[in-house]
């Protein structure tokens, strides 16, 4: 059996730099984690009250953030994480660093399919925290969560 975790096109996430403070911790996960819980407020959970932020650093520093916003409908909602993703990429950013999801639920509230396809697809195999509004939950990479990705790949 063939491992389907392949290299994407993209910025793996690492590698670019981890900014750390004199007491040794990341101090740009810290304004991450902030900004997710701080744009959370801003989500329009009238229908499920499941209000989620995300943040996403990109490979200059920049950080984009993003919350879900429903639909009556349900299937028109978009999650907080391609909500930041699309807000970058109509922004021009290209490369990714990592991405900090914010959800109330104390257990790890990871991205749903939709969400991982379209993180694999422009920022290959992303890290991804998971965050309550306490402290972090988990971590993973895309490729953890998504494990055999539709991509460019099979459309040859």
């Amino acid at each position: 059996m063939s491992d389907s975790r392949i290299e994407s096109h993209r910025d793996r996430g690492s590698g670019i730099g981890d900014p750390t403070n004199a007491a040794g911790r990341d101090s740009t996960l810290d304004v991450l984690m902030d900004a997710a819980r701080a744009v959370r407020e801003h989500a329009h959970a009238d229908y499920s009250g499941f209000k989620v932020g995300a943040a996403l650093e990109t490979a200059d520093g920049t950080i984009v953030t993003g919350c879900n916003i429903e639909n009556a409908t349900y299937g028109l909602t978009i999650c907080a994480e391609r909500v930041a993703m699309f807000k970058a990429l109509s922004d021009g950013h290209r490369q990714f660093r990592r991405m900090v999801v914010v959800a109330p639920p104390e257990a790890p509230t990871p991205p749903c399919g939709a969400c991982r396809q379209v993180l694999w697809e422009f920022a290959g195999d992303l890290e991804i925290i998971l965050a309550n509004l306490n402290g972090e939950t988990g971590r993973h990479r895309i490729g953890e969560l998504l494990p055999q990705p539709f991509d460019r790949r099979l459309l040859k």
